[in-house]
């Protein structure tokens, strides 16, 4: 008698392996056996014939820190397919916390990851001071997925060296052996790594750079001997140069890098973009990434499946937030907004206009201008979204075809769609047109496929759509290039993502690895358009971007989602440490 049996789908095991024809039985929340024609009585049987059977997808890269001590479904991420994610990453998280600094913690998530702190505010229970009091407080969650997090550089200097280290003053050996130790404790007890940013944009609310943007290497290297010490863990960081303010230096953190995972004998991992400053510096680091090995290192690139930027709107963000009539117009509900937005009058004052002054103290103030200035870079993203677009599909080649201004033209398409369309701004990953640069970044043996910063960066990207993504534009849509084999697309999210963290109980259907699966109908796979909604605590805004084609998520053997909608089976927890 098993559970639950699946039966006549195309496996799709995640090993890499051909797809088969085969039955999956899972019994306890564990797969008891695959084959074909399996037969015997199970609780539930689903048929699978003309879907994919694929494992659950692991995501690497996440920020739910805050969204899990309230949301127990966890989306965007629950809706495509992914049954683990990995969270604590960039040096953000909420724990180690001295008593009153909860809202600097806050004002910090909000500020690097765009999370907006009203709702973290609102939704967050405190239950903790130390990282594995937060383990703890996670232990008692029932979540539609499981979690595992990292302890985050940023957290820990601020319990440390409180406004020193929300400063970024120099820390002392003192100091230093005290933030191993804490980093020490929570990987023995079940946090999967340590994280860090070295990243310039990346600051607090109050303009702050996250605590350790410029650690001395001194300070990396007790985190990273804090790793060593436990016997387990992955360093993960957004290394300087990623966001293209400084190229130089992400040939400078290379070094490091090597040099640290050599020494402690831990993976690292960090986030690798496109910028067009130097369009060609990946190449670089993903050959040293795969030379570091000959000298016992172990350096993964984390990559973007897709142009990597902002999604433009005007419920998001556009060059005319700024315009007097349009900052007058935003009082209103925002249907009747864009009604008066339609009107020509309105449009052609707006146009007129020049911007206000923008506040330098506001986050992304001045992002209007800022996007002003890249509108060579606009594409409209369309109802079923097109994340590789041609450089003569873009608003400024569209406009100089049609002998129009280029803000006219764009100030029309983001009236689309009820005022509601999405433009995209690729600001990295994005060069000439195509995809073959991240083709190439995809299938690099050292590379890992991450950097979807689901749960973050709500009012400008939903990325938590890469795993869908994969599947549809790599492994059967692509037409400007080569695609990829279906085995290797599941494979990279599923088997390899899951290795690097050391969750060596899932990524594969493979006789007692987890009973965590996707049943997918390939065919009809879809990806919509995203979407905002207001559904975080206190009205918060989030974009959202639905996937159709899922008609199973399966996790620890209990169906979480049909026909993509959540069914209330919680059987997600928190994975404390590698197995």
């Amino acid at each position: 008698m098993f559970d639950l049996l699946i039966t006549g789908g195309k496996v799709v095991d995640g090993t890499g392996a051909p797809a088969v024809i085969a039955d999956v039985a899972i019994t306890d929340g564990v797969i008891v056996a695959i084959g074909e024609n399996l037969g015997g009585d199970a609780t539930r049987t689903i048929d699978a014939t003309g879907r994919l059977v694929t494992p659950g997808f692991v995501d690497c890269h996440t920020h739910y820190d805050g969204q899990v001590t309230w949301d127990d479904e966890l989306n965007p991420s629950a809706g495509h397919g992914v049954t683990t994610v990995v969270m604590g990453n960039c040096g953000v998280g909420f724990a180690p916390v001295r008593p009153g600094r909860e809202e600097w913690l806050i004002q910090l998530m909000e500020g690097v990851e765009d999370i907006p702190g009203t709702a973290l505010t609102e939704g967050m229970k405190w239950e903790w001071e130390t990282f594995p009091e937060y383990l703890d407080a996670l232990d008692r969650r029932q979540l539609s997925i499981d979690v595992g997090t990292q302890v985050p550089h940023g957290a820990v200097r601020g319990y440390v060296m409180g406004d020193r280290g929300a400063a970024n003053e120099p820390a002392s050996p003192e100091e230093i052996e005290e933030m191993r130790a804490i980093v020490q404790e929570g990987i023995e007890a079940g946090a999967l790594g340590v994280s860090t940013s070295r990243v310039l944009s990346h600051k607090a609310m109050d303009g702050e750079p996250v605590p350790g943007t410029f650690a001395a290497e001194d300070e990396l290297y007790g985190l990273g001997q804090a790793l060593a010490d436990a016997g387990t863990g992955v360093f993960e960081l957004a290394p300087a140069g990623v966001d293209g303010q400084d190229v130089v230096k992400a040939t400078e953190e290379m070094a490091w890098m090597r040099k640290l995972s050599a020494e402690i004998g831990r993976p690292v991992t960090f986030a690798m973009l496109q910028v067009g400053a130097d369009p060609n510096q990946w190449r670089e680091l993903m050959a040293e990434s795969l030379a570091a090995c000959d000298e016992g290192a172990q350096c993964y690139p984390q990559v973007a499946a897709r142009p990597f930027g902002l999604l433009i709107g005007f419920q998001t963000h556009h060059p005319f937030k700024k315009r007097p009539t349009y900052v007058e117009l935003t009082e209103l509900p925002f249907d009747d907004m864009v009604a008066e937005l339609a009107k020509p009058d309105v449009k052609a004052k707006i146009l007129a206009e020049e911007d206000l002054p923008s506040d330098p103290k506001i986050q992304f103030d001045g992002i209007g201008a800022f996007i002003a200035m890249a509108i060579g870079q606009l594409f409209p993203l369309g109802e079923e979204p097109d994340y590789e677009p041609l450089p003569e599909s873009s608003v400024a080649a569209r406009a100089e075809a049609l002998g129009r201004d280029p803000f006219d033209l764009l100030y029309d398409l983001l009236l689309e769609e009820g005022g509601r369309a999405m433009l995209m701004l690729p600001a990295f990953n994005y060069v000439d047109g195509n995809h073959d640069a991240i083709r190439e970044m995809l299938t690099h043996p050292q590379s890992v496929s991450g950097l979807s910063d689901g749960g973050a960066h709500c009012g400008m990207i939903c990325d938590a759509s890469i795993p869908t993504y994969m599947l549809t534009h790599w492994a059967r849509d692509r037409s400007r290039g080569e695609q990829l084999d279906l085995e290797w697309v599941v494979k990279k999210q599923t088997l390899d993502t899951a290795t690097l963290y050391g969750l060596g109980d899932r990524g594969s259907l493979e006789v007692g690895k987890r009973g965590d699966i996707n049943i997918i109908d390939f065919e009809n796979l879809r990806l919509g358009g995203p979407r905002l909604a207001f559904d975080l605590p206190a009205g918060g805004r989030r974009l959202l971007q639905e996937a159709t084609g899922y008609d199973y998520t399966i996790v620890a053997g209990e169906v979480t989602r049909e026909n993509g909608v959540d069914t209330g089976a919680r059987p997600g927890r928190l994975v404390r440490g590698a197995r």
